[in-house]
């Protein structure tokens, strides 16, 4: 029996807000999907601490409370979950195969929601102040900085994004960069540049960051490459800005994807260039990596899987 191979109408890889919300609707739809919840169950909301732009919640909520409503919502109408990350997925034929440590199971449709990791300094004191003052997403936590000073670190189109959107709440932002000249666009360049609240710190990479003793972000560490001279540079927020990774290594030689790695969908769609197969959230989005529109395109892919298992039982197949 321990050999025995359980097929599921949906297998819902991921459990951040794209992955409960397709599991939410396949249950309601009486799918029964299976949740493979992967080595962060939650997903990225469960590293933030406010979380004040989810609809429903005027008074906020912790990134933790959230996702757990999430779960016990998909869970009372019918999801079952694997707390493991599926090791590797066979699309080669229909239903798929998944998988789980020494566990195989096929999924006549397959969700992807695994999502988009931010690419971290691999300072140690990232993992203790990320909430408290570290943050990797502006649009989730800028407004807790309002009347700040603030640094952003990164020099690309997503800094410079950031930056000016910073501007909205920080009294002053400060952009730290490795390098004499920004790698952005020029057209955000020029906003930038334009912009009296943004001051660019050329040459200096962060080297710690230094938490108060209520255990709040108070500085960062600063050197210049090209002499090895530190300094201490106060600041009350930090924000990494150095990009995102998609979590596709499964799918490297099995799906399409764009030159970043994330997943390609078709337009107005979560369909993946494999028939049953679908991709939602920040797996697929590298534009807004918004709790809510990863919900959004979670509730698509329910959908759309629900109305292929229709038609072929409706065909006899």
């Amino acid at each position: 029996m321990n050999n025995e191979v359980i097929n599921y109408k949906v297998v819902i890889l991921g459990s951040g807000p794209a992955g409960l919300t397709a599991a939410i609707y396949a249950a309601r739809a009486n799918l029964s999907p299976l949740v493979i919840e992967g080595i962060q169950p939650g997903g990225q909301l469960t590293i933030t601490t406010d979380v004040e732009n989810y609809p429903g919640f005027p008074d906020g909520i912790m990134g933790p409370p959230l996702m757990d409503e999430f779960r016990k919502q998909a869970e009372r109408f019918g999801t079952t979950y694997i707390t493991d990350a599926a090791s590797e997925v066979d699309l080669s034929h229909r239903p798929y195969v998944v998988t789980v440590g020494k566990r195989k199971l096929t999924a006549d449709t397959l969700i992807i929601s695994t999502g988009a990791t931010a690419k971290w300094l691999g300072i140690e004191s990232e993992k203790e102040l990320m909430g408290h003052g570290l943050s990797a997403c502006a649009t989730c936590d800028g407004f807790f900085f309002s009347d700040k000073e603030v640094i952003v670190i990164g020099g690309g189109d997503t800094a410079c994004e950031e930056a000016t959107f910073l501007t909205r709440f920080a009294s002053k932002v400060y952009m730290i960069h490795r390098r004499d000249a920004l790698r952005a666009s020029k057209v955000m360049q020029d906003r930038v540049f334009k912009n009296p609240k943004i001051e660019i710190l050329w040459h200096r990479v962060v080297t710690d960051f230094i938490a108060s003793p209520e255990g709040r972000l108070e500085a960062a560490m600063l050197k210049d490459p090209r002499n090895g001279v530190e300094e201490r540079f106060d600041c009350q927020g930090a924000f990494l800005a150095i990009g995102h990774v998609p979590n596709t290594e499964l799918f490297v030689d099995s799906l399409e994807m764009d030159d970043n790695g994330y997943l390609i969908t078709k337009p107005d769609s979560t369909e993946t260039d494999i028939m049953g197969v679908y991709a939602c959230g920040d797996v697929q989005d590298h534009v807004y990596r918004q709790a809510v529109t990863a919900a959004g395109t979670g509730c698509m892919a329910a959908l759309q899987a629900e109305r292929l298992l229709g038609d072929e039982e409706a065909a006899g197949r």
